[in-house]
């Protein structure tokens, strides 16, 4: 015996939303046209013998529907039994058995269409490759910053060499393109994306690796960067006091006008401005202290004043110490709201093991680290920029350290045997999507019954 989905009560004319698209491609796919429809299942062997289903009625979200389980049994929606009449959200890519084993019921697949507002959202912009290159090297733009206040696009390698021979030979920097003066260089993830896309779609415009490799090589601009244009250390003027607060306030770098460990900032000085405070410090390339997260690659100004020997003052922002550090001086006494994908049943979980076994979460941390450092784990899914150099030797900001200390945490969960779990915890079946679930965020029953600290079985994240 074996069921196949038809809706009852639909229109031809209307347009379809979504698709409940069936394991087995002899079927055809149940289109969705209604807000609300009721689907019917039909056994092969009696021709006349319908019977309702299920109900679909689409979310106010339009990529969302919620489903009514209208058999007097249960289904099955992405591994959670859904007893009759019971309702339960199905998003793009749910899973839904029409009944509560797979012998005799097709499993489906649910598919939201794009409609006109989607297609608008997806609607790709056609660009001449000739305007999306770098005019240093004359290839398209790889790892592309942007320069202001003329907006100019280079490649990352080409302005940092461009950038390193403007500081030798004169006081201003230059931009390559159009000469206008240069005050501001960041990294422009949006064109990254637009570059990576034109090299996807034409492959001839793609440099070897061995040239990849030299310009990656040659690359120093990790974070937002602010020059000093010089120009106000060249007034024909004496300053005064209006002008010298407005300089205070543009450059509120406290090497800027004072000598601290030798080092004093000139009008040719390359500015960081650290994420955490705002307040701004000399980039030094060739200072022992790291200024960037290597989790994130953004800057931190605190280890630098630190080892300057500089305390905060009401004239310049600084941030403690403490907000960026090697990964190994940091301390963690609570379980991290990220880990395990923010699912508070598993951290819970989590929490019960290493008290069952008599320690601190900073002993599993400080264990798991170690191995880390040993290469002992898969770092495939490490969630930081660099992961295969960092070790706990590494500074990192707060927010990258909590997310390497989730990355742990999973690897420590399933390092331990099944019958060494709490009670609740240790008959679960694991979930076949895994820690990639999406049902585990908005379904509270599915992410208490099922395992979801485990590798995907299904799905597209294999």
């Amino acid at each position: 015996m074996t069921e196949v989905g038809e809706i009852s009560g639909a229109k031809p004319c209307e347009e379809i939303w979504a698709k409940l698209v069936p394991s087995d491609s002899r079927y055809l796919d149940v289109e969705i046209s209604s807000d609300e429809i009721v689907v019917c299942s039909e056994i092969l062997f009696s021709s006349i013998h319908k019977c309702k289903w299920c109900k679909i009625t689409r979310n106010s979200d339009h990529s969302s529907a919620t489903i009514q389980n209208k058999r007097s049994n249960a289904i099955v929606v992405d591994g959670s039994v859904i007893q009759a009449e019971d309702t339960t959200v199905i998003r793009c890519g749910s899973e839904i058995v029409s009944g509560i084993d797979k012998e005799g019921y097709l499993s489906y697949r649910f598919n939201v269409l794009p409609g006109p507002e989607t297609c608008q959202k997806q609607l790709k912009i056609s660009m001449d490759a000739e305007h999306a290159k770098c005019c240093i090297c004359l290839n398209i733009w790889h790892d592309v910053v942007t320069v202001a206040p003329c907006f100019h696009n280079f490649c990352n390698g080409c302005f940092s060499e461009w950038l390193k021979r403007s500081q030798e030979k004169r006081s201003s920097v230059l931009c390559p393109q159009c000469r206008a003066v240069v005050q501001f260089v960041g990294r422009n993830h949006f064109l990254l994306n637009v570059a990576e896309e034109m090299l996807k779609a034409d492959s001839s415009l793609k440099r070897s690796n061995d040239e990849v490799a030299i310009l990656d090589s040659y690359a120093t601009i990790l974070s937002n960067l602010v020059l000093n244009s010089g120009k106000h250390l060249r007034g024909k003027r004496a300053h005064s006091q209006v002008d010298q607060e407005a300089d205070n306030a543009s450059n509120p770098c406290p090497q800027c006008g004072t000598e601290y460990g030798g080092f004093r900032c000139n009008q040719t000085t390359i500015h960081l401005q650290c994420q955490a405070c705002g307040g701004m410090m000399p980039l030094q390339t060739n200072y022992s202290v790291p200024q960037h997260c290597l989790g994130c690659d953004k800057a931190f100004c605190g280890a630098y004043w630190h080892a300057q020997g500089i305390a905060q003052s009401d004239s310049h922002r600084m941030c403690s110490r403490e907000t960026f550090k090697p990964i190994s001086e940091h301390t963690i006494s609570r379980m991290p709201t990220s880990a395990h994908e923010n699912n508070r049943h598993e951290q819970v979980i989590t929490e019960k093991c290493i008290a069952h076994l008599g320690r601190t979460l900073q002993d599993v941390i400080a264990e798991w680290l170690a191995k880390l450092d040993n290469r002992e784990i898969d770092r495939t899914r490490m969630p930081l920029n660099h992961g295969e150099t960092i070790t706990s030797a590494t500074p990192t900001c707060n927010y990258c350290y909590e997310k390497l200390i989730s990355f742990l945490l999973y690897w420590f969960r399933v390092s331990i045997p099944k019958y060494h779990l709490p009670p609740e915890a240790s008959n679960r079946e694991n979930c076949w999507y895994g820690y990639a679930c999406r049902t585990q965020h908005h379904n509270d029953e599915h992410a208490r019954k099922r395992n979801h600290v485990c590798r995907p079985t299904r799905g597209t994240n294999m």
